[in-house]
């Protein structure tokens, strides 16, 4: 039996179309395959490299943009989840396995930055996005905790799922926003007056305004998954017009206008995991999912994760 594909681009909004979001590429370039669950792809400009995560298989790739080379880029990483840099440009990763957040310093080394709070373990760091005064706000589902897959089984100390933020300055970890199913994908607004997270089991993307010190309003929801079937969120990212990218696991990626409305889809042959902008024009959007990356050179340019005061890739 044929199984019928898809078109790449599905405009359900003409904003979509008018947008420019539908030029570019005509299909999906497969960079690599062959991970168990593909995760956290993050561009680096100072090496022209994409890096992301192999959770199960408990290493993180690297694909040369020069070269169209991928190798190994840490093995044994303790399952790393998302990836994302600091405003000095080092590494920052959520280590499920290792139930932490930990910076890769300009030499090599780890720093922990968090794997406590109040004394008890964290479940599985699973996203990270960096404010402009150096703050680091993080999900912390159980996804790597409820099975040896992605992590290693354990019961959570916590009880619970939260996002966290770690104080720039004295180190300290603390909750900002809870009520989570299980809260997954984080990035700020271009202007870090809002933090969108996307809670994968409740199926919503929520919006938290940005207090003056640090702490979040108690959210609403933005986007609700619930109105496509087979949508469950996960890592969010936006683009240079204000539009959030969202992958949405086995419904592909979505496209959101500034005012919440679902406007366009990119439908991917494998269910949807993260996603990144990178490229010397920003303008290159790669796309994990299941076993796969996968790159569309696009009409549009994403911002960096993390807000202003970031290297813009320029």
């Amino acid at each position: 039996m044929t199984v019928e594909r898809l078109p790449l681009y599905e405009c359900l909004d003409e904003r979509f179309r008018t947008g420019r979001c539908m030029v570019g590429d005509d299909d999906l370039e497969v960079l690599h395959t062959g991970s168990h669950w593909a995760e956290g792809p993050l561009y680096l400009p100072a090496w022209r490299q994409l890096i992301w995560s192999d959770i199960p298989n408990d290493r993180m790739l690297r694909w040369d943009e020069e070269t169209g080379a991928v190798g190994v880029f840490r093995r044994h990483a303790g399952h790393t989840n998302g990836n994302t840099l600091d405003a000095e440009g080092r590494l920052i990763t959520c280590e499920q396995g290792n139930r932490r957040v930990t910076r890769t310093e300009h030499d090599g080394t780890l720093t922990v930055l968090a794997d406590r709070w109040q004394g008890k373990r964290l479940n599985s760091p699973n996203d990270a996005a960096v404010k402009s005064d150096g703050a680091v706000y993080f999900s912390d589902p159980d996804f790597g905790i409820t099975s040896d897959y992605e992590g290693h089984r354990a019961d959570s100390e916590i009880g619970a799922n939260h996002v966290y933020r770690i104080d720039p300055v004295t180190g300290g970890v603390e909750v900002v926003a809870d009520g989570f199913g299980a809260p997954n994908g984080l990035v700020f607004s271009a202007d870090e007056r809002q933090l969108f997270v996307s809670d994968t089991r409740a199926g919503f993307i929520r919006v938290f305004d940005v207090r003056d010190d640090g702490s979040l309003s108690d959210g609403e929801v933005f986007a609700e998954a619930a109105k496509r079937p087979h949508a469950r969120f996960d890592n969010l990212r936006f683009d240079s017009a204000g539009r959030l990218w969202a992958a949405a696991m086995s419904d592909g990626v979505h496209c959101y206008d500034p005012d919440g409305t679902l406007i366009g889809r990119l439908n991917v042959p494998e269910p949807v995991s993260n996603l990144a902008f990178g490229g010397p024009k920003r303008n290159r959007l790669f796309i994990t999912a299941t076993t796969s990356l996968y790159s569309l050179v696009t009409g549009v340019r994403g911002i960096h994760p993390t807000g202003p005061g970031r290297p813009r890739w320029q």
